[in-house]
């Protein structure tokens, strides 16, 4: 299993990112709010006031994603995000990482096996 984080800059965009979730069996996800480091550091950080060039590319906000993915469909749900949210190599259209999750409790049971 492996945690998958996905930064969404595009929020509008972030249904459609949960809705190939749900066509790709993955039935539980966390989003939240979430803005960037340019941003705070220029906007809620006045000693970085000099830093407003990454200020003015970034989005006000954007949204980030939690799930929990079997490994055999990390490839796949990156690239329905990749497909829904544009390449993720051009600026600004977010982030996708994943890290090995060796133990959770609480999931749904298409990961425990039942």
């Amino acid at each position: 299993m492996q945690l998958l984080v996905a930064v969404i800059n595009h929020e509008e965009r972030v249904d459609d990112v949960l809705a190939g979730f749900v066509e790709l069996g993955i039935t539980g996800a966390t989003v939240i709010e979430s803005k960037g480091m340019g941003r705070v550091l220029s906007h809620d950080v006045p000693i970085f006031a000099g830093v407003r060039s990454l200020y003015a590319r970034s989005r006000a906000v954007n949204r980030t994603l939690f799930c929990v993915v079997e490994d055999s469909k990390v490839d796949e749900v990156i690239a329905m995000i990749q497909e829904t949210c544009g390449s993720l190599e051009r600026p600004g259209v977010g982030i996708v990482f994943t890290v090995p999750v060796s133990r959770a409790v609480g999931l749904a049971s298409e990961l425990d096996g039942d």
